[in-house]
């Protein structure tokens, strides 16, 4: 019988990543909740037509890597790809209009059925902030500045650069698409075939081209700052005095787009070149016509997503599991006593390892394997009277200290606090 496998695309979270993970998620909800972020979730799977209509029929996401299947009702549902589609389906099927301006942070897996690269899986897993109902440059400040020093507290910020750029609004947006077109028009036999058909759908897209022949064209294309009136200017100048207010290093590049329609005004990424040819690391833009595109009420949006594996691959202090304390029972009598007192402990914020098995020489062992801080023997001398044998397990010093007091005496070794659980 073949050794069953994870399946490709997916991988298994153990310890000492799934510590990696859990640090980048918590410090993201630790700093996102100082900024008045509220957190919330969304199912992980939704009807197909919320992806579809937000991703657009013709994107290479809905067309080749939504993970689509029909339920036992003869539903269409699709594990979401990303998380904007869920939280903005959130508001308008939540009612949550009244509740504007509205800011929420999200974290969770999403599933795209795509080449495993380094860095990138078919389950992978997303941090998310969204503001809605804010409609001026500060919401674009705040969710680049919050998104800058998520990457501080992670101490990642330094190997990232900010990309920046400007969609214009409509308007903007209209005259620039008739200039691509024009333009990529009169180079048509030259473009890709994935070109060619984006050309009139959506010709923006042909800016991402990674093909070479679109590359050599893309270089001489007209550029969207161009095209620009003077809202748009206006817009993105303030954008960027905000952020240069705040300390927030960035560099503007005017082939950052976004190609479906209801993206306006600033697309930004956090970019590194430590993972190779995966750059982005965290990535948004402003998104103001899709609450409308989707049924809802006409609603200004913004946010970005991060991708925690790839946030974790940057870790260059990854965080450490905690040392336990080792309760080491010596006898058959003290092994009750033992577990009491492990549980009384574990109660007070200890984290605290009882082995199963094993004489003492094995378990201070076992300790040792562990990393535990200290080593708690208890005998059935020391019962009798009322005390336990502390032993600091780096220093090999020891002493006999009472029952009463073991709280105060293994008060430096006590874990770090746990963070509230989502």
């Amino acid at each position: 019988m073949a050794t069953l496998q994870p399946v490709r695309g997916t991988h298994d979270l153990l310890p000492d990543e799934q510590r990696r993970h859990r640090h980048v998620v918590e410090a993201a909800r630790d700093v996102a909740a100082r900024y008045g972020f509220a957190e919330i979730a969304t199912p992980i799977f939704e009807f197909t037509e919320v992806f579809k209509r937000t991703l657009g029929d013709t994107s290479d996401i809905v067309t080749k890597e939504m993970y689509t299947f029909r339920d036992r009702g003869g539903e269409e549902i699709t594990l979401r790809p990303e998380y904007t589609a869920g939280i903005a389906r959130a508001f308008i099927s939540g009612g949550l209009a009244q509740e504007l301006p509205l800011k929420v942070f999200a974290s969770g897996p999403m599933f795209r059925y795509e080449r495993p690269q380094k860095g990138r899986l078919r389950q992978f897993h997303q941090i998310d902030v969204e503001i809605l109902g804010v409609p001026e440059p500060q919401a674009d400040i705040e969710v680049i500045a919050l998104g800058a020093h998520i990457l501080g507290e992670l101490g990642v910020l330094p190997r990232t650069t900010l990309e920046l750029n400007t969609l214009g609004d409509g308007e903007s947006r209209a005259a620039y698409r008739e200039a691509l077109v024009a333009y990529f028009s009169d180079h048509r036999a030259r473009l890709s075939e994935d070109s060619r058909a984006r050309l009139e759908r959506n010709p923006l897209r042909i800016l991402d081209s990674k093909d070479p022949g679109d590359r050599a064209l893309i270089g001489a294309a007209p550029r969207l700052s161009e095209h620009l009136n003077a809202a748009s200017t206006a817009f993105f100048a303030a954008v960027r005095e905000g952020l240069d207010i705040l300390g927030v290093r960035h560099t503007v590049n005017e082939r950052l787009v976004r190609g479906l329609d209801y993206y306006t005004h600033t697309a930004f990424e956090f970019t590194t070149e430590a993972l190779g040819a995966q750059g982005a690391v965290l990535a948004g833009g402003r998104y103001d016509k899709l609450i409308e595109a989707m049924g809802g009420t006409p609603t200004a949006g913004i946010g970005w997503a991060g991708g925690v594996e790839r946030l974790a691959m940057l870790l260059t202090d990854p965080p450490v599991a905690p040392r336990p304390i080792a309760l080491v029972p010596v006898g058959e009598a003290a092994q009750l006593p033992a577990l009491r007192l492990a549980h009384e402990l574990r109660g007070a914020g200890f984290c605290v390892e009882l082995g199963y098995r094993g004489n003492i020489g094995r378990r201070l062992k076992r300790a040792d394997k562990l990393g535990a801080a200290c080593a708690v023997l208890i005998g059935e001398d020391e019962l009798a009277r009322g005390a336990i044998t502390l032993r600091d397990l780096d220093t090999g010093a020891q002493r006999e200290v009472a029952l009463a007091d073991i709280a105060a005496a293994l008060a430096r070794f006590r874990a770090p606090a746990a963070a509230p659980a989502p």
